[in-house]
């Protein structure tokens, strides 16, 4: 707790109005990789409590939007399509679909955590699983070619299996930790770019 409260992060998130440290995650990406440019169509799966919803609708700006869910209630953020429901849930999902409207995605973000048991395996699978649901929905509904997908990921069993998909359905994809993910957590960032046709 003591760390939480002392973290530079969560400090400067609260300065800055932002709803959670992650927002920096996203940007530190952002800034260097060019996810997100004005006037996209984003979709933040796992969004809750919307800070990467925050920087997401800042960047894409009036022309842009943003599509958000998560289990969680999240409060409103002007400009960003919320719906609560669980990811698991196939009927929550084709509901949330709709909202596409049959658009193609420009970038699909996944920071999604399972709620964790403290039994490192059982958490790992957990991760694991739902990153490849993120992944699934990308593939989906990207636009072919220039559609990019990133995903949080906890290094650990099925990691490598999960980055090896990954590779067979991206051109390119690489890893990224950001400054403000914690040293000593295994959480990473996989990045894929250039949905394969």
């Amino acid at each position: 707790m003591m760390e939480h409260v002392n973290d530079p992060f969560v400090q400067r998130a609260k300065s800055d109005g932002l709803r959670a440290r992650a927002a920096y995650k996203l940007m530190e990406i952002d800034d260097r990789d060019k996810l997100i440019r004005a006037g996209m169509l984003v979709v933040d799966l796992g969004a809750a409590p919307g800070s990467w919803s925050q920087v997401a609708i800042a960047r894409v700006g009036e022309k842009g939007r943003v599509l958000a869910l998560d289990l969680l209630p999240m409060e409103p953020i002007r400009g960003v399509d919320f719906m609560q429901g669980d990811f698991h849930d196939e009927d929550f999902v084709q509901r949330f679909e709709a909202l596409l409207d049959g658009r193609d995605v420009d970038l699909v973000m996944s920071d999604i955590a399972p709620n964790i048991s403290g039994i490192p395996t059982i958490d790992q699978a957990r991760s694991i699983h739902l990153a490849e649901l993120a992944l699934d929905f990308a593939l989906q509904h990207l636009s072919p070619g220039g559609g990019r997908f990133l995903v949080k990921v906890f290094q650990g069993q099925g990691f490598d299996a999960f980055r090896k998909q990954m590779e067979g359905s991206f051109k390119s994809v690489v890893v990224r930790k950001p400054q403000a993910s914690r040293g000593r957590s295994a959480e990473v960032y996989l990045l894929g770019s250039g949905k394969r046709d």
